[in-house]
């Protein structure tokens, strides 16, 4: 029996996970996660016990000083709440940890506790992907769930996925069996550009919470964070003439196959963001990861001599369909 001394009740509340490792490409899921708590100054309540799901030699432990002792942080997933006003509250119930080692259904169980105890009504889980997606173009987010009910309501996919998968998907199939409704939502993050951080994909993934839970998130630097990530990649890719063709192909089949997409509903969607955003005043308070297709993929940049980071030179594409199908 979990019992959760000293958390207050909660309203409306809405579990939102993410997890290091290999659901999430460029850092953006965990990253995401991690801006929540920090915007909202989220209350940590709980932590599982590392023992139970960590291999210490693929998640090592890392030792800090403090005030001149030495201390051991360890790999874990801890739980915190946040406490979301205005004229809508809703209380959110952050997870952030890493992909565990072991003993999923154990894991899954154990948050499934504390959803139940919690009473929360809808779980998210965040993660992030490499596909053919050019870093230049608004970042394709898919959001998927097994409950053919929820995604008519809610606008979202009914995931057809087979393959492999990971705790993401692992955690939402437990959430169905469970009776709890889940979404997952997914980023996908240019392959040739992976490595952390990724602040537009960070944003986009908050931006599509934001619809989807009717709260409005405090964005903070992300929006000018994403802008300079962008002019970064930008000049990495104009000194190599085959990346900057690579890229170009990209974007024209990313546009060609979106032109059908640009219709009233998506350009209102942004339009109410726009309102909220005017309305709502300030703020108010490693390893491979998954890919289109579900498989494993290590970083694609390298460090060249001169010590800066850039995108190789990609094999010339077989195709130019740009799949943004997501794995959950």
């Amino acid at each position: 029996m979990i019992e959760l001394e000293g958390v207050p009740e909660l309203v409306d509340p809405v579990m939102v996970a993410a997890f290091e490792g290999w659901n999430d490409a460029g850092d953006a899921a965990s990253t995401a996660v991690a801006h929540l708590d920090r915007e909202w100054k989220g209350e940590v309540f709980a932590a599982l016990d590392a023992e139970d799901y960590y291999d210490f030699q693929v998640n090592r432990p890392t030792v800090f000083m403090e005030a001149g002792v030495r201390k051991i942080t360890w790999p874990t997933t801890r739980l915190s709440v946040v406490r979301v006003g205005g004229e809508k509250p809703r209380d959110l119930v952050l997870v952030r940890g890493i992909e565990p080692s072991m003993r999923w259904r154990s894991f899954c169980n154990e948050l499934l506790g504390f959803a139940h105890e919690l009473g929360v009504e809808l779980v998210v889980v965040l993660g992030a992907l490499l596909g053919d997606t050019p870093h230049t173009r608004p970042v394709p987010i898919s959001g998927t769930t097994s409950d053919p009910d929820l995604a008519r309501r809610m606008d979202l996919e009914e995931t057809k996925y087979e393959g492999p998968t990971g705790i993401v998907g692992v955690l939402q199939e437990a959430c169905t069996h469970a009776g709890v409704p889940a979404v997952s939502l997914w980023a996908a993050v240019p392959h040739y550009v992976s490595q952390p951080p990724n602040p537009k994909a960070t944003l986009a993934l908050l931006n599509r919470l934001e619809d989807l839970i009717d709260v409005r998130i405090p964005l903070g630097e992300l929006p000018e964070d994403a802008r300079a990530w962008q002019v970064g990649v930008d000049q990495l890719a104009a000194e190599d003439s085959e990346v900057a063709e690579y890229v170009q192909s990209l974007e024209e089949a990313r546009d060609t196959a979106e032109l059908p997409e640009a219709s009233g509903e998506a350009i209102a969607r942004e339009f109410e963001r726009y309102l909220r955003r005017r309305d709502g005043g300030g703020p108010t308070a490693s390893g491979g990861h998954a890919t289109a297709d579900g498989s494993d993929s290590t970083s694609y940049l390298r460090d060249n001599p001169s010590g800066r980071t850039r995108p190789p030179k990609p094999p010339k594409p077989s195709g130019t369909d740009d799949d943004e199908s997501s794995e959950d």
